[in-house]
């Protein structure tokens, strides 16, 4: 398992040197690092600056979802949110949110299941405020792009589904327990008691969802959360003096955070500059500046929250070691260490 798990992570790195290449392929590097020194440093930090706010939208959107599982307070989920932005971006297999979830286990006990199913849920209304920005966007700024369309087309099935199973299974439990009570037949008698606790876990983690408040709250903090997000990118376009409207980085947010589908390094390097060219050129801006631009932004999304992140890690009494060994900290948590 392990060597399947580094391989996984051994062909994200891959293709995102093949995505790395490909967004400089024929570019002038000298013309874009020129663009680069060009940039107005005050929009940049600005633009870090802002991107905290979007992070206690995310926060305060988690906190809707565990309301029904256990109130915690947003003074105490922003840090987790941090930790779990800076394992991301910086080591393989998700660690980031295993990371969370095992401090929101460790400091406020709430079960592993309940936890994992809204970070689940969360990714899923993640899709969805992605493709409703690639939709509205594309009603102002009319443009023909094969890759965007390819991105909306892969991405909208996966995330309609998810989200109708989720529904489902917050709607009627008692399908997902029938089910349980099918599988479990076939089971040894060691391993039902566990699978049962484990299916009554994602039915409370999925309690958000049958609640009008919480979803509300839930999906109100989804689109704001991201819509700031979207702002840090058009402030860090006048830094650079780019000159296009809010819109196209309604666009630009959507098309990058779907095409993190695909397997890539931590931080979705090479694919992330990739796609944000993409649209940018779509939209007639010139290639060295849209991938200067690229560079740029994706350090004032990725460094300020990194840092803060593994600030927050080591007053969790934690190290580099937590994030290496996520899945082991991950038990200790499940055994209330």
């Amino acid at each position: 398992m392990r060597k399947r798990r580094w391989l996984a992570a051994g062909l994200g790195v891959l293709i995102s040197v093949i995505f790395l290449r490909i967004a400089f392929l024929n570019l002038e590097l000298a013309a874009v690092w020129e663009e680069i020194q060009k940039a107005q440093t005050g929009w940049l930090l600005l633009g870090a600056v802002v991107y905290f706010g979007a992070v206690s939208l995310i926060s305060w959107r988690w906190q809707f979802l565990l309301r029904a599982v256990r109130f915690v307070p947003l003074t105490r989920l922003i840090p987790l949110v941090a930790i779990g932005y800076m394992g991301n971006n910086v080591y393989p297999f998700r660690t980031g949110e295993i990371l969370r979830i095992a401090l929101l286990r460790r400091n406020h006990q709430v079960p592993l299941a309940q936890a994992t199913t809204t970070v689940i849920v969360e990714r899923v209304f993640d899709g969805l405020v992605m493709l409703t920005f690639i939709v509205v966007s594309l009603q102002f700024i009319p443009i023909e792009s094969e890759q965007v369309n390819m991105v909306a087309t892969i991405a909208t099935p996966i995330f309609l589904a998810a989200l109708g199973v989720f529904f489902a299974l917050a709607a009627r439990p008692d399908t997902l327990r029938r089910l349980r009570e099918m599988v479990s037949r076939f089971l040894p008698e060691k391993l039902r008691k566990p699978f049962s606790s484990l299916v009554e876990g994602v039915l409370s983690g999925l309690e958000g969802l049958r609640s009008p408040v919480d979803l509300a709250g839930a999906v109100v903090a989804s689109f704001l959360s991201w819509g700031v997000e979207a702002s840090v990118y058009w402030l860090v376009s006048f830094a650079f003096d780019l000159q296009v409207g809010y819109p196209v980085m309604l666009l630009v947010v959507g098309v990058v955070n779907l095409a993190g589908l695909l397997p890539a390094s931590p931080g979705q390097i090479g694919v992330f500059e990739f796609f944000v060219g993409v649209v940018l050129a779509a939209v007639g801006i010139q290639d060295e500046r849209a991938r200067a631009f690229a560079l740029v932004v994706h350090v004032v999304i990725w460094l300020p929250v990194t840092v803060a992140g593994f600030i927050f890690l080591i007053r969790q009494g934690l190290g580099w070691s937590a994030i290496t060994g996520a899945e082991a900290f991950e038990r200790q948590a499940a055994r209330g260490a």
